[in-house]
């Protein structure tokens, strides 16, 4: 039997000269979807600024608790992170349980949260948004039998009695076992640069289709693998990080990283709490921006990102363009335009090109050569045939004559051991 959906009203201050709000708004109706409740009406008001102890002003408030009693509402979502004398105000006059975006991202986030990483990660945030409001979120925390949020589910639900103090020594345990995961990925961080491996990440606006995309390139470079990640048409559908090796046909390879998605105003707890795992997308040599070209609201999509990379310290870091769901518009695909490329990683279109747009900017510490390997020396035809992409192979008199594209590291390495020509 399905579960009967939680009824809200939305409400949002627009505070004039501030725009994006008409998105901001279509943005929550989508996370609330996302969080299985039924919006069942909308309240917005226009002033110029927010007011300090209710969020909205005291005939708006009368306006919402009608709007309550007549759509049967049991919940009441702001656009807008509240204080916790706001929430307390707004419940005291509406009596009505009072939720804000932050707290429904997090929600989100810990329904999603699949890996140990991910659940420390949602927790902390949650403990920290949690811990100034501990009296505000009083009876919301009564009403939910524990956890804030609106259910009692998803990573570690923390009991109403949890005073200051407790709650103070749980995110302390938790940052500690994060330290640990934290120290673990450095390590293999360090080994790849080591190995010279290039690490390349898809970063983009939450449901772009990053994740479809990794998908395809996998299956088309390394279909044996079955590596595929998670894949779902929902916000947040992936919380990990999934790194997979993709091996392109001429023996170049490098690391793809699938990253959590952007979206406007992410709450900074999570931000703080996922930043270790957002270190992957600082520590790129290339991003990936995967933009649903099909969204009319792309280029704000496009701003979100940019602007959460630049929070991140990754906004240095060359970028290229994937236009993603190019098969949902009139634009023509696969094509490949300066740093843009437009495709469809649900029909697999467009991943050739992406790659080749790839190769130009990674793979450029390449050289191509012709060597002689004496014949003693037979170990290094079997490295370069590993590790560098030979055109042709002939033996001679004197050694094995290859014509190939080989790293200059790997060149400059064992230059005394063979003859070039």
């Amino acid at each position: 039997m399905e579960q009967l959906k939680e009824k809200a009203i939305i409400v949002g201050v627009h505070i004039l000269n501030h725009p994006n709000f008409a998105y901001s708004i279509e943005e929550l109706k989508n996370l609330a979807a996302a969080c299985h409740i039924e919006v069942v009406g909308e309240l917005s008001q226009k002033v110029t600024r927010v007011v300090p102890s209710h969020y909205i002003g005291t005939g708006k408030i009368q306006e919402l608790s009608q709007l309550i009693t007549e759509r049967n509402a049991s919940v009441v979502i702001c656009n807008d992170e509240l204080s916790p004398s706001q929430i307390r105000n707004l419940e005291s006059s509406l009596a009505c349980k009072v939720i804000d975006r932050t707290i429904l991202i997090l929600d989100i986030f810990a329904e999603r949260a699949q890996t140990t990483e991910a659940q420390l990660q949602v927790e902390v945030a949650r403990l920290q948004y949690m811990l100034p409001r501990l009296v505000g979120l009083r009876e919301s925390l009564g009403r939910q039998g524990g956890g804030a949020g609106l259910k009692n589910r998803g990573s570690g639900e923390t009991k109403l009695e949890l005073d200051r103090r407790k709650i103070e020594d749980r995110i302390t345990a938790l940052q500690s076992e994060l330290e640990k995961l934290v120290a673990r990925r450095q390590t293999q961080r360090k080994q790849r640069r080591k190995n010279e491996v290039p690490v390349i990440c898809l970063v983009g606006y939450t449901n772009a289709g990053k994740s479809s995309l990794m998908n395809a390139m996998i299956e088309l470079y390394s279909p044996q693998a079955h590596k595929h990640v998670f894949v779902k048409d929902m916000l947040f559908a992936t919380l990990e990080t999934s790194v997979r090796n993709v091996n392109l046909p001429d023996r170049k390879s490098f690391l793809l990283t699938d990253t959590v998605g952007f979206v406007s105003q992410l709450p900074h707890h999570l931000v703080k709490a996922f930043r270790s795992t957002l270190e992957e997308v600082a520590e790129a040599d290339l991003l990936i921006h995967v933009v649903d070209i099909a969204n009319p609201e792309y280029e704000q999509h496009v701003n979100v990102t940019n602007d959460t990379l630049k929070e991140l310290g990754a906004d240095h870091i060359q970028m290229i363009f994937a236009y993603n769901k190019s098969d949902l518009t009139e634009h023509p695909y696969p094509l490949l335009k300066d740093d843009f490329v437009y495709l469809s990683a649900q029909q697999k279109r467009g991943i050739e090109e992406l790659t080749q747009l790839i190769r130009e900017r990674v793979f450029q510490n390449y050289m191509q050569c012709e060597i002689v390997i004496p014949y003693e020396q037979g170990r290094l035809v079997a490295y370069f045939n590993e590790h560098a992409h030979v055109h042709s192979t002939n033996y001679e008199l004197n050694g094995t004559r290859l014509k190939l594209e080989c790293r200059v590291s790997d060149f400059e390495q064992y230059r005394d051991d063979f003859l070039q020509l």
